[in-house]
């Protein structure tokens, strides 16, 4: 069965039109404080992290050019009915509902 799949940016990138990195990216951090505190149900979703640099080809091989925007969480099934669509992907890029949707799928302690 596939997974729910989450695409981060990795932390302690830097960018190249600035020199006084590196940097993590406030919305994956907050995703990334989640996942590091509860590793076993990180387990149950795929998580791939992917450079600052556009362009980000694995995010758009999943979900198009337009869409490079992270975090992206892609719906392996049932997806809600706000979730956004490239062809057959389902994918949520907003963080909260993100961290609303790990909660309700995968048993994740919800945001208060």
């Amino acid at each position: 069965m596939a997974k729910d799949k989450l695409f981060l940016l990795t932390p302690g990138f830097t960018n190249p039109n600035r020199d006084d990195g590196p940097f993590v990216c406030p919305l994956s951090n907050q995703v990334e404080g989640l996942l590091a505190s509860f590793p076993d149900l990180a387990a149950k979703i795929d998580v791939e992290r992917v450079a600052f640099v556009r362009p980000r080809a694995a995010v758009i091989a999943a979900v198009g050019e337009e869409n490079q925007g992270l975090p992206v969480l892609i719906l392996a099934g049932n997806p809600p009915e706000d979730a956004k669509h490239h062809g057959d992907t389902a994918f949520i890029q907003d963080t909260p509902r993100i961290l609303a949707l790990l909660a309700e799928r995968h048993g994740f302690p919800k945001i208060h």
